[in-house]
């Protein structure tokens, strides 16, 4: 048990959370690779151990081995060399939930090579500009009529781009996946001298939206693995050996969260339903019939299942709810701990790093709050002078002492760009601009992107405290509060809303949501413009794009 962990961790098992806070250790080598230390360590110590259990909507079903993870990404590996990819090249790759996808990441960390996860949204202009932001040398796509169309259209303006790899399909000019592996060795041997790969060197590079500008490719090393151990094992909670389902598209950070990185680590089963709609009723389904142990999905799905009726199916398995990618309202974590008897464990973080603040395991959840601090991160809420706040003020969320220790897990810069770098983590914190408080006892409150904090007649107004005080009430199931323009007030409340069943748009159910807010929180609080909506518009991630509907009010960022 815990093989692996015993390399890295000096100490597994902690009494207290102040125990794990204080003492909690991750020893970094100076050369880690996870498709060699990991996936391949797994295949030498348990050839038979189970590595991921693969459905999708078709009824297909695989199962892997480590052996066969291993095998498979020395295939890859071999086949990509062929082409012309080695260390520091950079691969995108846009593979939806393909169970290809953990053999491509694990080939191209063998190889020393960095991989680009990226979205099924993207358009021509987003991969241009990746491409060439990056110098991409190669595209692996799923056989998705989308994706390679924007693909193919990008090509002449993206000249990095020599080979174009579908998974899953065919179609003239590009190179198939089972074709180009089939026939390599399943051996390759691990890269020495310049070829081999220091734990320092760029692993993995996403790109994020930031609230103006083009995206910024943020940067991991190959360290970065061995910071998801906290993710996994210490909030998630996944246990070698028993399968572990994170809802997630593998073109976003959550898949880095929750699908392979900490979980491997741990010695987890992974198990992947590449769904071709999120429909809550199957989604439960699925959940019962494979009867899972550890459970992660966005607040936005919670949600939408608790629409269905959730009591009717038995999820007495899962020994551990965990939600992040949006603030958890209290009302949804006690609806939810009414049917199936157990709390949901929130986690907060970015793409810049992994979980910093969670509900770990010595912590009882309490409804609202996304957790304590994460150990090595010295997460403090600080003010705009750098200042620790007090308890129950607003403050900035940062990564503290990075001059001291420079945490694993957190990213190291943006690439290509030296000055967005150093501004970020050149000091001795590195500044997320979301603002959260803290109470007496530790537990810290998100309250809002500095950008979404609205300011309203001179009150300062968090978003999140007055969608919390929406989706309280039996009309709405999800909601986003943003600004609006307003010519006396400069900016006011607004409530984009989706109804629950049974419940239809009118002018008296505005009336009664706004009273309703008034009474919950603070009267100045409530939304003085509600809007009602089939959908809120959301990546596939599901995180809800503020952005996209403060840009459509004329809010511009």
């Amino acid at each position: 048990m815990d093989h692996i962990l015993k390399k890295y961790l000096p100490r597994i098992e902690f009494d207290s959370y102040e125990d794990f806070r204080d003492n909690f250790r991750i020893d970094v080598p100076e050369a880690f690779n996870f498709g060699f230390d990991v996936v391949d360590e797994w295949a030498r110590v348990e050839p038979g151990k189970r590595a991921m259990l693969w459905i999708d909507d078709a009824g297909e079903e695989r199962t892997f081995t480590f052996t066969d993870i291993a095998k498979l990404s020395n295939q890859t590996a071999n086949a990509l060399r062929r082409l012309g990819i080695g260390k520091g090249d950079v691969v995108m790759c846009i593979l939806r939930r393909r169970w290809e996808y953990w053999v491509v990441a694990v080939a191209l960390a063998k190889l020393g090579a960095t991989i680009i996860p990226a979205s099924l949204q993207l358009t021509k202009k987003d991969i241009v500009y990746r491409a060439n932001s990056a110098d991409v040398k190669a595209m692996v796509c799923v056989a998705d009529e989308y994706v390679l169309g924007q693909v193919e259209e990008a090509l002449p303006d993206a000249p990095s781009i020599k080979d174009t790899i579908i998974v899953a399909g065919e179609r003239d000019g590009w190179l198939p996946f089972d074709e180009l592996i089939a026939g390599e060795s399943d051996e390759f041997a691990r890269p020495t001298g310049e070829d081999g790969v220091k734990s320092d060197d760029i692993m993995l590079i996403y790109f994020t939206s930031g609230t103006t500008g083009n995206p910024k490719a943020v940067m991991h090393n190959f360290a970065h693995p061995l910071g998801h151990i906290i993710t996994a094992k210490y909030w998630q909670q996944v246990r070698e050996d028993k399968l572990h389902m994170s809802v997630t598209d593998s073109g976003w950070a959550k898949f880095g969260w929750g699908k392979i990185y900490g979980q491997w680590l741990a010695g987890a089963s992974i198990f992947t339903y590449d769904m071709d709609k999120f429909v809550p009723a199957k989604l439960l389904q699925v959940m019962q019939d494979h009867a899972l142990t550890t459970f992660c999905a966005p607040p936005t799905m919670y949600r939408f299942m608790l629409q269905e009726d959730v009591a009717a199916y038995d999820l007495s398995s899962i020994e551990n709810f965990a939600t992040a990618g949006e603030p958890l309202n209290a009302e949804v974590t006690l609806a939810w701990e009414r049917l199936t008897g157990k709390k949901i464990r929130e986690g907060f973080g970015q793409t810049e790093g992994p979980v910093l603040l969670a509900t770990f395991p010595w912590i009882e959840p309490r409804p609202g709050s996304m957790g304590k601090p994460s150990p090595l991160l010295n997460v403090k809420l600080l003010d705009d002078e750098g200042a620790e706040v007090p308890e129950g003020e607003e403050g900035a969320i940062c990564v503290t002492g990075l001059r001291e220790a420079y945490p694993p897990g957190l990213f190291v810069g943006y690439y290509g760009n030296d000055e967005a770098t150093e501004e970020a983590v050149g000091g001795d914190h590195y500044n997320l601009h979301d603002m959260a408080w803290r109470d007496s006892d530790g537990y810290c409150f998100f309250v809002g992107r500095n950008d979404d904090v609205i300011k309203c007649s001179g009150y300062r107004i968090g978003p999140f405290e007055v969608e919390s005080a929406l989706v309280e009430h039996p009309a709405v199931v999800e909601c986003a509060v943003t600004a609006a323009p307003d010519p006396i007030r400069g900016k006011v409340v607004k409530a984009t809303i989706v109804l629950a069943k049974g419940y239809e748009p009118s002018d008296e159910l505005v009336r009664e949501l706004q009273e309703h807010v008034k009474r919950t929180t603070a009267p100045y609080k409530y939304p003085r413009i509600v809007e009602f909506t089939d959908e809120l518009p959301k990546t596939i991630g599901g995180k809800i794009k503020r952005k996209l509907i403060r840009t459509n009010d004329g809010v511009v960022d």
